[in-house]
């Protein structure tokens, strides 16, 4: 299996959830030092609570799944500094 799929098949234990509040994500590059960079879709990519779905729900279950994974990055999270932005801490 690739690292690709290795990584697609951790996504996939995460797009129920995505898709029961109408998102999704894709990858959109594995970089060649192994940095995933996602695309946060539909509802995931404006919604306040992105930041956490990333950390704590992406990034995680890819980390577990592919160990050589270096880095997880979003490309469209939403902005730390956004009032209505939701992060682990606040919860």
């Amino acid at each position: 299996m690739t690292l690709q799929e290795r990584v697609e098949q951790a996504l996939d234990t995460i797009r129920p959830y995505l898709e029961t509040d109408g998102g999704n994500v894709s990858i959109e590059e594995i970089t060649p030092d192994n940095v995933v960079k996602l695309k946060l879709l539909g509802t995931c990519a404006s919604c306040s609570m992105s930041i956490m779905t990333f950390k704590a729900g992406l990034e995680q279950a890819i980390r577990k799944a592919v160990p050589e994974i270096t880095g997880v990055e979003a490309i469209n999270l939403t902005d730390i500094n956004d009032p209505n932005a939701i992060t682990p801490g606040q919860l």
